[in-house]
């Protein structure tokens, strides 16, 4: 079983880490490419790609020009302290021990438009890219054309090196990000949770900043359970969740949560 998650915006290269140990992202030669095309673009051509202030333009083309490698601990950090979004504040990925991190780096996988797919331990510089961009690198139209085949092919290696006899894909990534799967080619079965919370009409509904935060705790959960199979998946009960078996499906299992009084 293999999980998938977004990365986030937010990023942290300050608070202090509790291991060295790392790993290099697999497709730095890509990101080089897609770093030497962000490179011609100004601050204020960033700002319009991306949709941002020119401040935050301004910060990530410095970013971008102070991209080097090799990747080491001095100028980068492992991935899964890098990002601080509401996935990785419900990942808590601060609080694995050893264990944990080297079940998530055989089991986790981070979406990237930069690096593609990362494992948690794997270096990476400051960036900000967007998966959804329309940035056209290498006869590719969209980072979507750019990474698609290269992703299902990297996870489809992953999925292989795994010793259980059903392969199983969760996507617990936003829709943004696992569009740039191409489902297709994967071998295994996709299963996506879907997280919804009580409303105040008595209704449940997906709540996007709940919804972000239970897709991480689900992550961390089954990192430290060693989840390996679809039916263990059912049992996740994080923060009140409950699966509803009425609400799911084979390849969508439907979590509710009651509103707090």
């Amino acid at each position: 079983m293999l999980t998938v998650v977004s990365p986030a915006k937010t990023l942290d290269f300050e608070s202090r880490v509790a291991t060295r140990k790392c790993s290099q992202p697999k497709f730095l030669e890509q990101a080089s490419r897609l770093v030497e095309h962000m490179r011609t673009l100004d601050p204020g051509d960033l700002s319009d790609l991306m949709d941002i202030s020119p401040d935050l333009a301004e910060l990530n083309w410095r970013r971008y020009a102070a991209w080097r490698a090799p990747f080491t601990l001095r100028n980068a950090r492992q991935a899964v302290f890098a990002f601080r979004g509401d996935v990785y504040l419900g990942l808590r990925a601060e609080q694995f021990g050893t264990a944990e991190l080297n079940f998530a780096q055989k089991h986790l996988r981070i979406l990237s438009g930069l690096y593609g797919v990362l494992r948690p331990l794997d270096l990476i510089q400051p960036y900000r890219l967007e998966m959804g961009r329309q940035v056209a690198v290498d006869g590719a139209a969209s980072l979507y054309e750019f990474w698609r085949e290269t992703l299902a092919h990297s996870l489809n290696e992953d999925l292989a090196a795994q010793p259980q006899k059903r392969k199983v894909l969760v996507n617990l990534a936003s829709n943004e990000y696992f569009q740039s799967i191409d489902t297709g080619a994967l071998a295994a079965d996709v299963i996506t949770p879907v997280f919804k919370d009580q409303t105040g009409r008595g209704d449940y509904r997906v709540l996007s900043f709940m919804a972000k935060r239970a897709r991480g705790e689900m992550a961390a959960w089954i990192i430290r359970n060693r989840i390996n199979a679809v039916p263990a998946l059912k049992k996740f009960d994080a923060s009140g969740y409950r699966h509803s078996e009425a609400e799911s499906s084979r390849e969508r299992l439907v979590f509710l949560r009651e509103r707090r009084s």
